[in-house]
């Protein structure tokens, strides 16, 4: 290898190794946000938190394996995350809470506003999500009796 082409390509590993800093600090940032938005859903009721801390885990993935592995051994979120990621378990307590948390949302905008209009639309858009969750197990044993049964996990896999 000449001069020529050992500055060439020495350059683009450096080019390399900045975008994989850029990416990495992209997905940690947005790791974070995900962790309090989170947070918040815990004590907001309206606010979903499985999501956000599902998508926290798959950006400290690719980004910390210290703060993954602090979401995955944490002591509210770490079972969750264990659960979904191995056998895509959402526990069926959670469920129940969903849409207990939905039905209170929609009372709630349905008599605050008075906007029929509005309520349909969050009601229609709680309807998905509520048959999103419910198509997966509920526990680990009816995710193993699936396996077994060779069933989809959920309705699409």
């Amino acid at each position: 290898m000449n001069q020529l082409e050992a500055a060439f390509f020495s350059g683009q590993t450096q080019k390399d190794n900045s975008m994989t800093k850029i990416k990495k600090a992209f997905w940690f940032c947005l790791g974070i946000i995900l962790v309090g938005v989170a947070y918040l859903g815990v004590l907001l009721p309206g606010l979903p938190w499985s999501t956000p801390i599902l998508g926290a885990t798959f950006c400290f993935a690719k980004s910390s394996d210290r703060l993954h592995s602090w979401i995955m051994n944490h002591k509210t979120f770490g079972p969750f995350v264990k659960n979904w990621s191995r056998l895509r378990v959402y526990p069926q307590k959670a469920k129940y809470l969903m849409v207990a948390v939905m039905s209170t949302s929609l009372g709630f905008m349905f008599f605050g506003t008075g906007n029929v209009k509005a309520t349909l639309y969050m009601f229609i858009t709680f309807a998905l999500i509520v048959i999103w969750a419910w198509r997966y197990p509920g526990s680990k044993a009816e995710a193993e009796r699936r396996i077994e049964a060779g069933e989809k996990i959920g309705w699409l896999k």
